[in-house]
């Protein structure tokens, strides 16, 4: 098995340089705040942000490839670094401490590494491939991480963004009718569901409409934690644009709940004649 020690330790040195920039912007009464062609805001810190990680990389990993959020894919090779400078941007802008950097590397399209930086939560988790997911402040100081052994839906934690984001994916029922089903939901969105999920606190994290960049950091950390990593319609990994994430326990039946909303919606009605 490759060992990726040392990029799990640059990608620290990364989240690190970072944060000295978005911690510096967050809450600043200057921040400027603008709209991208889908209307989902960016900050001069997401692209100051990104842009740093991008130098740094050139300089220790120059032959890597880098996709970024904010300025897209760049260079080739097998090797490809996936970042979010702000995972929770709308969150960022309001002011909500709930927002991190996203940093992944994956090694022929397969997750080698994942780290989310939270540091208004004060808050760092990360993995790299056959070493278990971690949290804490620094590799030195660290907890391993577990997913739940919850084993029943009906005992489930279940976690998601929005409601529109369901209804506008044309997913509402199907969303509605898993969540009645569980124990207890939850919005706490973005990063945080799958991050939750990974230390044991929730046990179905999902979301209909989601980017690579968005996923790519989680997969490996839930992964590692124990936990499952899908699609909705079961792709693994960060590929399918929608995530469902759990305890692994639970992962077969949330899918099989899905598809069968999804074929109740789709089957044709039968006419009743009333005499």
């Amino acid at each position: 098995m490759p060992d990726y020690n040392d990029d799990l330790r640059l990608a620290h040195v990364l989240a690190d340089s970072v944060e000295r920039i978005t911690m510096a912007r967050f809450r600043a009464a200057d921040l400027r705040v603008d709209a991208k062609p889908d209307l989902t805001p960016v900050t001069d810190a997401d692209t100051d942000a990104e842009e740093l990680i991008r130098t740094q990389l050139k300089r220790a990993r120059s032959r890597d490839a880098v996709l970024g959020e904010e300025g897209g894919e760049t260079g080739g090779g097998s090797r490809k670094w996936i970042i979010d400078p702000i995972d929770g941007t709308k969150n960022y802008v309001r002011g909500v401490p709930v927002w991190a950097t996203l940093i992944a590397l994956y090694d022929n399209n397969e997750p080698a590494i994942g780290l989310v930086a939270a540091p208004a939560l004060g808050r760092r988790w990360w993995a790299a491939l056959g070493t278990g997911a971690w949290t804490g402040r620094s590799l030195s100081s660290a907890q391993r991480l577990g997913v739940s052994g919850v084993r029943a839906v009906g005992d489930a934690s279940l976690s998601y963004s929005s409601l529109g984001g369901w209804r506008k994916a044309g997913r509402f029922d199907q969303f509605v009718t898993l969540a009645d089903r569980c124990w207890r939901t939850r919005a706490y969105g973005d990063f945080w569901s799958y991050m939750l999920l990974a230390d044991g606190g929730v046990d179905i994290a999902c979301e209909p409409e989601l980017a690579v960049y968005d996923m790519a950091a989680l997969v490996p950390i839930v992964t590692e934690a124990g936990g499952r990593f899908t699609s909705l319609d079961g792709q693994p990994g960060p590929w399918g644009n929608n995530a469902l994430a759990t305890n692994g326990h639970l992962h077969d039946a949330v899918l099989e709940s899905l598809q069968a909303s999804a074929e109740a919606e789709s089957a044709p009605q039968e006419s009743v004649s009333r005499t």
